[in-house]
């Protein structure tokens, strides 16, 4: 019977390296955002640059899924409910949902939205798997939220609107979606399998979505990208989107949240956050306020009080 993974107490090796993928896997997807800015500049529409991004990303985990097979074809076919709804909800729903909510709202806002993940993370553990959070958890997301807060600076005045915060939300459920298939053990599919089939069939659904008219698709390769003091031909940040932000990225993010429980996981993965305001800062030259840095202190703050929260045994589901 197909296993979840959630919120298992780890030795401390596991726990180590748990939060070892989750900071690489969180550094990556922060590195996401920065890079896609200098293309989306450029003339790039931002479902063409995930789509680039997450085929690429999947081509290039390609050899090594297969080598994970090892000719074992049938479980692909046992687990296709799973794959496909990693694809659809982990990658097409977040990706194509956040996209559609900054074009109505203030992206600042709709960060904040989308990470409020852990959240609903936590409440599915509850009603799903009776898994309900202790204080030590509770006080962790709180702290969290108000470091993700800082970080985004938000300011009044910021526009929102009731398309965008849906499109927001759905976000949201997008997000939760990653973590909890994350953990996800199915028929023991192992973690480039899962990353790279999900990678696959949502940058099929993105692409669809596209020649839909859902969301505007167009690119270009006559104009070179500029970040801060740094110019490069448009093929250059494709590759890093497609090779560290998309196939690193989910990689580690699986592995950690296999080691780590959806929930802790969730959490950690905060500090996507905090990555992409420092990554902004380098390549944009957007420095970080004071509070930006305050709230990223919060952030790693929370995830220390959410492990303290961690159950002492094993609460795997039937």
């Amino acid at each position: 019977m197909a296993t979840v993974t959630h919120d298992k107490a780890v030795a401390s090796n596991r726990l180590r390296s748990g939060l070892l993928c989750a900071a690489l896997s969180a550094t990556a997807f922060g590195l996401s955002g920065p890079l896609a800015r200098g293309l989306f500049d450029a003339g790039w529409s931002p479902a063409a640059v995930v789509i680039v991004r997450v085929l690429l990303g999947a081509l290039v985990l390609l050899p090594a899924a297969v080598l994970q097979l090892r000719g074992d074809w049938n479980l692909l076919r046992r687990n296709a409910g799973l794959l496909a709804g990693y694809g659809l909800l982990a990658v097409v729903t977040a990706q194509l949902c956040f996209f559609n909510a900054v074009a109505h709202m203030d992206v600042a806002v709709a960060l904040l939205i989308e990470y409020t993940s852990p959240i609903a993370v936590v409440g599915y553990l509850w009603l799903r798997h009776r898994q309900q959070p202790g204080r030590a958890t509770v006080l962790g997301a709180a702290i969290g939220l108000i470091g993700l807060v800082l970080v985004l600076n938000l300011t009044a005045g910021t526009a929102t609107s009731p398309v965008g915060i849906a499109w927001a939300m759905a976000s949201m459920v997008g997000g939760a979606g990653y973590f909890i298939l994350s953990a996800h053990a199915g028929d023991q599919v192992p973690g480039t399998v899962l990353a790279t089939g999900g990678l696959l069939i949502g940058g099929v659904g993105i692409l669809i979505a596209g020649l839909l008219g859902v969301v505007p698709l167009h690119a270009t390769t006559a104009a070179s990208v500029t970040y801060q003091g740094l110019t490069a031909d448009w093929w250059t940040p494709l590759l890093a989107l497609g090779v560290v932000t998309a196939a690193i990225s989910y990689v580690t993010g699986i592995a950690a949240t296999r080691l780590l429980g959806s929930r802790l996981a969730s959490f950690a993965a905060l500090a996507e956050v905090v990555a992409a305001i420092l990554f902004s800062w380098a390549l944009l030259g957007q420095a970080p306020a004071p509070i930006q840095l305050l709230g990223g202190a919060l952030i790693l703050t929370g995830v220390v009080v959410v492990r303290l929260g961690e159950p002492d045994h094993d609460t795997t589901a039937p």
